[in-house]
């Protein structure tokens, strides 16, 4: 079907324009940050919105760049999942921005127009890379996306800088496997165009080489969204990026390169020679996704960081989707692309309210933690309804997706995988509620002296963070009841672009 609207290139246009022009009038002054930041934002958000409401009306459509007609040109695919993705990404960067840019000004004063030129740049790129149908392209915006986050990581302070360059080493190894995996598979079907691909794929034998190229892209994409134990590069870079960064990279980064590996699946390999043809590697991989949920929830039980613990937890929820969507069943992928959301939006309730919790503690480790239900009652309920969403309580959103999973394990027949996905919501019991009594029981005075307090026995000043962090929070944390509650139609939606047969 032939594309009726431009909407999705005035969407993806909008944050690259702006990050040009912000970049020259940033130099100038400083008032032209916050317009030429939240206003593109603002106008992709709303863009999103009626583009999703359009798709699901009347079907997706493809859109061929410049006229080039596909396999010979690029061609961009919105469909029901795209259209979503697009509204995820708006929407996250849009409110994560309110409380990104008092920590520019603080963290980087007079490079304000630097950052946010950067992390426009990875916006329009996370935007290009749910809508790209072609392979090589996917790469090409792989690395623009890579590229600004190794800039905006280097940016921080201390051993900011190492942590970036860690990263630029384990980044470009996952790139040159996708790479190698796409040169493969252009030799064996000498096209980039993912439909073309498939429909070539399928027609070919089942040999090494296929799998080769297989292995590679996968592999590539797996070290690109840190699946455990390919995570070595996610912790130090997440915690000692600047905290404007962080609220950007957390929810997004690993969620659009698992929502990649599934449009590879879907749209190139195709579900038929990816789990059926392979049935032990794919049981081996839900296998590997239960050992990387245990291993890094384990991880995160031991941090005494509150950021640190987050980026662990971050790496455990990747085993979720990846394990979720190898079930290779309804119920499964359902989960896992559904989580894919539902995990994006916890992420940023949780690290939303780390921000606003430094910005008034100047340290997120857990002896700074004590009694800040007293002083910050706000954000300590925003991110208490967060932690619960990781744990999965209903009615949060996070339930949702679990019970999906959950299904999904049993119909498989995968009980390790189940056990995984039981074993983590414990621990993230464990570890959430350690830090609601540390926030809520204990005060500085008597943490070291088994005192507690309860109530109104203590009377402290509330000192909630600016309202330009505090509101975002807020708007995320109700998000995630909001979503939970209308999951229905979510689900609809996205089963729509799962295969037929399943």
């Amino acid at each position: 079907m032939s594309s009726p609207t431009n909407l999705h290139l005035y969407i993806l246009a909008a944050p690259l324009v702006a990050a040009f022009v912000l970049n020259l009038l940033g130099r100038l002054s400083r008032r032209w940050v916050m317009p030429l930041t939240l206003g593109p934002l603002v106008f992709s958000t709303a863009g999103s919105l009626m583009l999703l409401a359009r798709v699901l009306k009347e079907g997706g459509f493809s859109y061929t760049v410049g006229n080039w007609t596909p396999p010979y040109g690029i061609e961009l695919l919105v469909d029901p999942l795209s259209a979503m993705m697009l509204v995820l990404i708006s929407g996250i960067a849009l409110t994560a921005t309110f409380s990104a840019l008092p920590w520019v000004e603080r963290e980087h004063p007079g490079s304000e127009h630097l950052f946010f030129t950067l992390y426009l740049i990875l916006i329009a790129g996370l935007m290009g890379l749910v809508l790209t149908a072609d392979a090589f392209n996917l790469y090409v915006l792989l690395e623009i996306t890579s590229i600004t986050t190794y800039g905006l990581i280097a940016m921080g302070k201390g051993r900011a800088p190492l942590a970036s360059f860690n990263y630029i080493i384990m980044g470009s190894i996952g790139a040159c496997f996708y790479l190698l995996g796409i040169g493969y598979l252009y030799i064996l079907t000498g096209s980039l165009n993912m439909a073309d691909m498939a429909a070539i794929i399928k027609t070919l034998p089942q040999g090494p080489a296929l799998a080769t190229a297989f292995a590679f892209a996968i592999v590539g994409l797996w070290v690109k969204m840190a699946f455990f134990p390919l995570h070595g590069w996610l912790p130090n870079a997440y915690s000692l990026a600047p905290t404007a960064a962080g609220l950007l990279f957390a929810p997004l980064m690993t969620k659009v390169t698992i929502y990649l590996m599934i449009r590879v699946i879907l749209n190139v390999f195709t579900p038929e020679y990816v789990f059926y043809s392979h049935p032990l590697v794919q049981s081996g991989v839900v296998w590997a996704a239960a050992i990387a949920i245990v291993c890094a929830s384990s991880l995160a039980l031991g941090q005494r960081d509150l950021r640190r613990m987050l980026t662990y937890i971050l790496i455990a929820e990747v085993g979720y989707m990846v394990g979720g969507f190898w079930l290779a069943n309804s119920q499964g992928m359902t989960g896992a692309i559904l989580h894919i959301f539902n995990d994006a939006v916890m992420t940023l309730c949780l690290f939303l309210a780390a921000a606003a919790i430094a910005s008034r503690t100047g340290s997120l480790s857990f002896d700074n933690l004590k009694g800040l239900y007293r002083t910050m009652p706000v954000t300590m309920a925003a991110f208490t309804v967060g932690a619960f969403s990781i744990i999965g309580v209903p009615p949060t959103c996070g339930f949702f997706s679990k019970w999906y999973l959950l299904q999904g394990a049993v119909q498989a027949g995968q009980w390790g995988f189940l056990a995984a996905l039981l074993f983590s919501s414990l621990v993230n019991a464990i570890m959430f509620f350690r830090i609601i009594e540390l926030a809520y029981f204990t005060d500085d005075g008597e943490a070291h002296h088994g005192g507690h307090h309860h109530g109104d026995d203590h009377h402290a000043p509330v000192a909630e963070a600016p309202l330009p962090m505090l509101a975002p929070l807020v708007v995320t944390a109700a998000a995630l009841l909001v979503i939970g509650l209308g999951t229905g139609p979510i689900v609809s939606a996205i089963r729509l672009t799962l295969p037929k047969f399943l």
